[in-house]
């Protein structure tokens, strides 16, 4: 009797179907291997904005102040210019309320005394004038008296001539005579009478010397007194000249006081205006870390940040290294963002599902702190729009798209140990892109 059960466990009659599945997956991945596959490398990031004004802000504090009033809260939206908080002057130098109309009221005290001190100089000028005028004039005087006497001393000098001349003539005819009344040929009458013509010469002669004498004196006299008067209204006008540029130095000086003044008059102004602190752009207000009314706050102290709210979105990614030959400006980047479903396929991007399409527009040339090179990705406008419920700062991974293989390129390539290939890209537009409004 022949078994039942041992031809239903050993199917020894069964014909196989090994081979020709064999043969079927033999042939299926041989056609696999030249499936075409897209290299690429995978990278990290976060949202960023391509303009350092879209980028979150702090807020601080321009001034040390007390918070008297707070008008917004966290999560707020704003306006550009909207008032977030009120402060006021904790600093005793600031806390007169009429601070800048008395600073105005010296500045207006230091005018006055500059134009006091323009009019003393204006009359250090007349009097200046004066004083030349004066000194010309004495001069003159003596001038004219010192040819007056040079006249006069021509005259006598010419008197004094003659008188010599007839000096010499009496003393001529007096030896003459003296002889002939020696000789007993003259009367001792006539005689007398001619020694009384020779003494009469005599005294006219000595006369017109004394005259030329004192004449001269006087000459001397007066040009003593025209140094004189020189060195006198020299003293004058130094000693006025120093007054007027005395007063000079005071105008200066004032000038130097009232734009001090005015400086501290417009800087008072001007902090008066930061107890207000707005709202620089329209955003977000978040994270307030200070609350209540009447907390101190000191100069440039952080108060919070604002978000903008119209923010031209881009992605940061940071490349290793090893991978920076392979990533040029104008390079197509897949991105996926944080928080939107995505279905993947490493090798067959376009076949991805909820990945967005950027181009790189910037490789900085210096390594970031955290030891990989930074990129920047804009938004690929030819493309799917990227989705418009992104917030600054949440995470991205980005896939570089680089050349397309077959597969087996890929399997040689990994084994290997190659790196992948990359391809010059050619992209007019790459820097060619401007903030959308």
């Amino acid at each position: 009797m022949e078994l039942q059960s041992y031809h239903k466990i050993y199917h020894i009659h069964k014909k196989s179907r090994v081979k020709r599945w064999f043969l079927f997956i033999f042939i299926g991945g041989i056609i696999t291997l030249f499936l075409p596959w897209t290299q690429n490398i995978k990278v990290k990031g976060n949202v960023t904005s391509l303009y350092q004004e879209q980028r979150p802000q702090q807020l601080n504090s321009p001034i040390p102040g007390k918070i008297i009033k707070w008008n917004v809260k966290n999560g707020d939206y704003v306006k550009k210019g909207d008032t977030l908080l009120q402060l006021s002057e904790i600093k005793d130098d600031y806390l007169d309320p009429l601070l800048v109309q008395r600073t105005q009221q010296q500045v207006q005290a230091k005018k006055g005394v500059r134009e006091y001190y323009e009019a003393k100089a204006g009359t250090a000028k007349n009097q200046l004038q004066a004083l030349n005028t004066a000194r010309d004039l004495k001069l003159n005087q003596l001038k004219i008296k010192i040819s007056q006497l040079n006249n006069k001393l021509t005259a006598e000098e010419a008197e004094l001539t003659a008188a010599l001349n007839e000096l010499r003539l009496s003393e001529d005819q007096f030896s003459r005579q003296k002889k002939m009344y020696d000789e007993g040929l003259v009367s001792l009458t006539q005689f007398q009478q001619r020694s009384i013509s020779y003494q009469n010469a005599t005294a006219k002669k000595t006369s017109a010397e004394n005259k030329v004498a004192q004449t001269r004196q006087e000459i001397l006299n007066t040009g003593i007194e025209q140094n004189s008067v020189i060195q006198d209204y020299t003293e004058k006008l130094s000693k006025t000249e120093g007054e007027r540029f005395q007063s000079m130095g005071q105008i200066e000086g004032s000038e130097g006081d009232i734009a001090k003044l005015e400086n501290q008059v417009a800087n008072y102004k001007a902090r008066q205006g930061l107890y207000f602190i707005i709202a620089s752009q329209d955003g977000q207000v978040v994270q307030l870390n200070k609350s209540g009314i009447g907390e101190v706050l000191k100069d440039g102290e952080n108060i919070g940040t604002i978000v903008p709210t119209n923010v031209n979105y881009a992605v940061e990614i940071y490349i290793r290294p090893v991978d920076l030959p392979l990533v040029k400006e104008g390079q197509r980047v897949m991105c996926i963002f944080d928080g939107f479903p995505a279905i993947v396929f490493s090798g067959w991007p376009n076949s991805s599902y909820g990945t967005f399409a950027g181009k790189i527009v910037a490789v900085e040339s210096n390594i970031s702190g955290n030891g990989l090179f930074k990129a920047l990705i804009i938004e690929d406008q030819k493309e799917k729009k990227w989705p418009p419920k992104i917030k600054m700062g949440a995470g991205v991974q980005g896939i570089a798209i680089l050349n397309d293989v077959p597969i087996w390129y890929e399997l040689w390539r990994n084994i290997n140990g190659f790196p992948p290939d990359y391809y010059e890209v050619k992209n007019n537009e790459a820097g060619s892109y401007e903030k959308s409004k």
